[in-house]
């Protein structure tokens, strides 16, 4: 079986996932066994019990993750490729925007960060928009969009249905630019992404958008926050870390990032990328720094975000595997009916409210598109 013939149409067996990486694509399908707690999948594939485990982690460490080992996995070299008879999107209408209850979250939280008795140095804080469709959406025909709408082919599927609860039936969908962790034997790799910039149509205007980037003080101390966390997760694990001084920038069609490629080596080789992921996750390029008030800043503004900035990925039970943060997405409901997307940016005390809104409106562009939906 292909890794088309894994991922079709909506009806079937629960349980089903895609990664698709400029490198390859892992796509799975049926359900040997559910975990809705990452620790026991880690702890699983230590001791051999499961031999793969795929899906997505939440934001939240203290609710239930949605991981399964499956029946079947398909490996290829290639970008996932969409198998054919896939239904057409339906149409959609927005039907829920929230655009000032955003922005009052932004000014309740600078208040906190131009406190100068406050630790708090960063939040991301996130918004969501959700759609109302006139048909069943099918969740396949959404990846199929996203990876045929970004040059690396990126893309995600997971069924969330093991995390229980409310989630059952429901899929997240997306398409990732930023590596959480990748490890392949002894080699660890990320590539995190913070500090962002909406690109311009015109070329010569889109250079000086990425040069401006690279320039920003606000966005630069914004990426070292990530950095600096991500070079503290990472240091016990490593025996060698390799961390460049200056970011990098890296792209997708609506925007530019900052991005830091990270690169090293394992002390201990049977550490699984699922272990990484655990320790790594969440970084300040999603909740903020330091990470306890961050955390408890958005549970207090946003409540639950659920899978929304979480990771989506792969870990084998010799330790390889692959994490993607769990942005650019949207969370399709089991009846196929409702679509909840979401987008969010690092709040600073430099930050202005009005350009924070127009962030989230220009990061929304990678699955409005894939849509259809013009917002």
């Amino acid at each position: 079986m292909d890794a088309a013939g894994i991922v079709g149409s909506d009806e079937g067996t629960r349980g089903r996932f895609v990664l698709s990486r400029p490198h390859g694509t892992v796509a799975a399908d049926g359900c040997r066994a559910r975990f809705d707690d990452a620790d026991a999948a880690a702890s699983a594939l230590r001791s051999g019990a499961a031999g793969l485990v795929v899906g997505a982690l939440p934001f939240s460490r203290d609710t239930p993750c949605a991981l399964t080992e499956p029946e079947y996995v398909v490996r290829t070299g290639e970008i996932w490729q969409a198998p054919d008879g896939l239904p057409d999107l339906p149409a959609f209408t927005v039907d829920e925007l929230r655009e000032g209850e955003h922005t009052d979250r932004i000014h309740t939280a600078l208040d906190v960060l131009r406190d100068t008795g406050s630790e708090l140095q960063k939040v991301v804080l996130a918004r969501t928009v959700t759609l109302a469709a006139d048909g069943p959406v099918d969740p396949s025909r959404v990846l199929a969009a996203l990876v045929a709408g970004t040059p690396e082919g990126n893309g995600y599927y997971a069924d969330l249905s093991a995390a229980g609860g409310p989630y059952s039936g429901r899929t997240l969908v997306g398409s990732s630019p930023e590596v959480l962790v990748r490890k392949r034997g002894e080699a660890v790799s990320c590539h995190p992404l913070a500090g962002s910039a909406a690109r311009h149509p015109r070329a010569d205007r889109d250079r000086q958008v990425g040069r401006a980037l690279t320039e920003s003080t606000k966005d630069r101390r914004e990426h070292a926050f990530v950095v600096d966390a991500i070079r503290e997760a990472l240091a016990p694990f490593c025996r060698v870390l390799d961390i460049p001084d200056e970011p990098t920038l890296a792209h997708t069609p609506q925007l530019w990032h900052l991005g830091t490629p990270i690169r090293g080596e394992l002390r201990d080789p049977s550490t699984t990328a699922l272990d990484l992921a655990l320790a790594l996750h969440p970084t300040p390029a999603v909740c903020g720094t330091p990470t306890g008030p961050a955390f408890d800043t958005i549970a207090e503004l946003e409540g639950d975000r659920g899978f929304y900035a979480g990771a989506v990925g792969w870990c084998t039970a010799d330790g390889d595997g692959e994490w993607m943060v769990a942005i650019r997405c949207a969370e399709i409901s089991s009846d196929r009916r409702r679509v909840t997307t979401y987008a969010g940016g690092g709040i600073v005390a430099e930050s202005d409210p009005g350009a924070e809104l127009r962030e989230t409106v220009t990061k929304f562009g990678t699955v409005m598109s894939a849509l259809g939906v013009q917002l």
